[in-house]
């Protein structure tokens, strides 16, 4: 064909051909040559202008059409399990083409909003036009970042609320959202950059006061990406639940499971009950009973609720609020075992011989009725003498078992051996308008490892259970530490003068050897939290890999399906195990283990950095009012730009930076982990118990900065500009750690 093809013949061409639409390729196919490509250039540019045609670089493609290998966005899942995708920004005059993404082997787990790369098919379906498969996960949009805003001239800038993080964004005067000079901001960061050389960012919302107390977790939620908010279905859904009847559920209201919790709990999973076997052939054993919220019988698969609970994996906890995995109406109400109502459950009857070994267990769906919400202090006092009107009427059928069941599973631990790491759990106490009044260190009682080794047996039995039954499910999976961070806590424990014996299989006992070792000195706690580093991070799985930590070969979370998604996947493995109903495994469930398995171990990484990065910032600001004021610490981590220290008062970590510690210069050595001062031959090493004063305190960050004043008792002793004779000031060596009196 020498003519120039009409407009209707190019766009068919186009429509036909979408892989070959570049002015050459369309050219080519009509056979034009020479000058007549002038004329062909002005009829594409019509179709341009037209709005017929998009030009994408030397390419143009059908407005209306989707080209074979899109960008997309995830929109939605659907009650199926579907994933839908779009193109993120549509400009055709048809409705928004629907793709529905069809995963293989292999892919990432995708949720709403990410965004992907996908060749595409056009199909003939109900509810889309083409079906996706990815070719690579490209993101999730333009990335957002929590900061404070600072007006200007012409719109202004965004400061970073992260510690260590200096990076600054400008912010144009049309992408200000109306943010007021000093606002707590989020925005969306862009890639292109200014002349100043600085990031773009346009605000989307607007957080209010930074200085405010309560907007210390709502930093948190934002900067890492929580759902705060349930979809009006998942609320609608929890709304309309009832509690179930008993129906083929077995009656377990006549037991007295009780639950015993923090006094501060917002939700209570799990109830417990003990007796003495009567049976003549199990003489000084227990049979113990753990009854678990049975969440599966209100968030089905697939269903909203279920849809909003694996995107968020777990509840998160802050001081002042919980992000939870399910709406009130549940998690605190329906799914909740309060005292004296009906509750739904899912429960387990273990048997234990005298030396605390598991000898039987069975699982049961019930229905159970617990006569007491306890917590931890007042059980403790009533089995040390001092009843209150809650637990005296428990006192001898019900409490005291308890703890003679455990005196009995004590035993198997010993025997077993799991890592003996009994770390303090900080609490950090607010006031009605979200002040930190105190920061202390919880107690850790006999009643906080009882429930915990209970809890432990009944999740050992939920995944032998499903073993037995050879039936899918989420295994809580925690590896063996690699060598080369046991490497590190070798030369911890060396420079401390303590020994870590090398070239022997890695176990438990071995390191509870060493922490024994340590912990009638002052070094107790360094050895700990450098024993705690060495261990690899937990993770979930379809694959049974074991737990190093709790020496168990088998291990899965059934207790808290409240606030964690991998129970209640195991939850539903029982149920489909043993035929209780059709809201089991569904077929989508166990396809999707390993997405489900990733998704909700990122969850979980995710909310542990922000409840960390939460307490951080509330420590900030308790000790925001003190600064000059001198604490005392030990150094729990060096590094090339200064050295960490844990206040004994708060557990807080503040960093004395090098260039606090005067004009000599100070050389790290990462094998010692130690700086050392190269005029005066200071030196500073994990361990060593320092007196610092707090410098600065910055609530919005979480940031710390403390000046070294004395190392082991003595005065620390700066390099003044003037160089000073060799020798000066004395070398501070990591020793032995006397230990203490008894």
């Amino acid at each position: 064909m020498s003519q120039i093809p009409t407009k209707s013949d190019i766009l068919q061409w186009i429509s036909d051909n979408p892989a070959l639409t570049s002015k050459r390729d369309i050219a080519k196919a009509f056979g034009i040559k020479g000058a007549a490509r002038i004329d062909l250039k002005r009829v594409l540019r019509e179709l341009e202008d037209e709005g017929h045609l998009t030009k994408r670089k030397r390419s143009y493609d059908d407005p209306n059409r989707l080209p074979p290998v899109s960008v997309l966005k995830v929109t939605e899942v659907d009650a199926d399990g579907d994933l839908f995708a779009e193109p993120p920004e549509w400009t055709g005059d048809a409705p928004t083409p629907r793709a529905l993404f069809m995963p293989k082997d292999g892919d990432p787990a995708l949720a709403p909003g990410d965004r992907i790369l996908a060749r595409l098919t056009e199909v003939d379906g109900e509810d889309h036009s083409h079906q996706a498969r990815l070719i690579r996960r490209i993101g999730t949009g333009p990335r957002r970042t929590v900061g404070v805003y600072r007006a200007g001239s012409e719109g202004g800038r965004m400061l970073p609320v992260d510690k260590g993080n200096d990076r600054e964004w400008i912010i144009g005067a049309g992408d200000t959202g109306g943010a007021r000079d000093g606002e707590l901001v989020e925005a969306e960061v862009g890639k292109g950059r200014t002349r100043l050389g600085l990031p773009r960012a346009r605000i989307v919302t607007r957080l209010g006061d930074p200085g405010a107390a309560k907007a210390v977790s709502l930093i948190a939620i934002h900067q890492h990406g929580l759902r705060d908010a349930f979809p009006d279905e998942a609320v609608a859904e929890a709304e309309a639940a009832q509690p179930p009847a008993l129906g083929s559920r077995t009656d377990l209201r006549d037991l007295p499971l009780i639950t015993i919790d923090p006094s501060d709990a917002r939700d209570h999973d799990d109830a417990c009950y003990a007796h003495a076997d009567d049976d003549p052939a199990n003489p000084g054993g227990y049979v113990v009973w753990v009854a678990i919220a049975d969440v599966a019988a209100y968030v089905t698969p697939n269903s909203a609720l279920d849809r909003e609970a694996r995107e968020r994996g777990n509840s998160t906890y802050f001081p002042d609020r919980v992000v939870p995995m399910l709406p009130d109406a549940l998690s605190g109400d329906l799914c909740s075992l309060h005292e004296g109502v009906d509750r739904a459950c899912l429960a387990v009857r273990m048997v234990f011989n005298e030396q605390g070994e598991k000898v039987a267990h069975r699982f049961h769906r019930g229905l159970m009725r617990s006569p007491a919400s306890l917590h931890y202090e007042e059980v403790q006092a009533a089995i040390d003498g001092t009843p209150n009107d809650r637990t005296a009427p428990l006192l001898d059928d019900v409490l005291r078992p308890l703890y003679a069941a455990y005196a009995t599973l004590k035993i198997a631990r010993a025997r077993r051996q799991p890592l003996d790491l009994d770390l303090p759990e900080r609490k950090i106490v607010l006031d009605d308008d979200g002040t930190v009044t105190s920061v202390a260190f919880r107690d850790r009682l006999d009643a906080h490892r009882l429930i915990e080794e209970f809890m432990i047996a009944a999740n050992v039995a939920a995944a032998e259970e499903l073993e037995r039954l050879r039936t899918p499910l989420l295994y809580r999976v925690h590896e063996e530490p690699p060598e080369d961070k046991l490497d590190s806590l070798r030369e911890t424990a060396k420079a401390s003068g303590f020994a870590l014996a090398k070239g022997q299989v890695m176990r438990p006992a071995t390191l509870n050897k060493l922490l024994h070792d340590a912990a009638e000195t002052e070094l107790s706690e360094l050895i700990s939290m450098s024993t705690l580093r060495a261990m690899t991070q937990a993770y979930y799985g379809p694959q049974n890999m074991g737990h190093f930590g709790l020496a168990l070969r088998s291990y899965a979370h059934f207790t808290s399906p409240i606030r964690r998604y991998a129970d209640l996947i195991v939850h539903r493995a029982l149920i489909t195990a043993h035929g209780w109903g059709d809201d089991g495994l569904s077929t989508w469930d166990i396809e999707h283990l390993e997405a489900t398995a990733k998704l909700i171990s990122e969850a979980e990484r995710r909310s542990m950095i922000a409840e960390r990065d939460t307490n951080d910032r509330y420590l900030a600001a308790f000790l925001a009012d003190k600064i000059g004021a001198e604490f005392t610490g030990r150094v729990s981590g060096v590094q090339s730009f200064g050295a960490f220290v844990r206040l004994d008062e708060t557990g807080a970590d503040g960093l004395i930076p090098v260039r606090s510690l005067g004009a000599e210069f100070f050389r790290f050595d990462r094998d010692e982990q130690t700086l050392t001062g190269t005029d005066t031959g200071t030196e500073i090493g994990l361990g060593q118990r320092v007196t610092v004063r707090l410098a600065e305190a910055a609530p919005v960050s979480g940031g710390l900065v403390v000046e070294l004043v004395a190392i082991d008792g003595e005065p620390m002793r700066r390099r003044a500009n003037a160089p000073t004779r060799k020798g000066f000031g004395k070398k501070k060596k990591l020793r032995k750690a006397p230990r203490k009196r008894r």
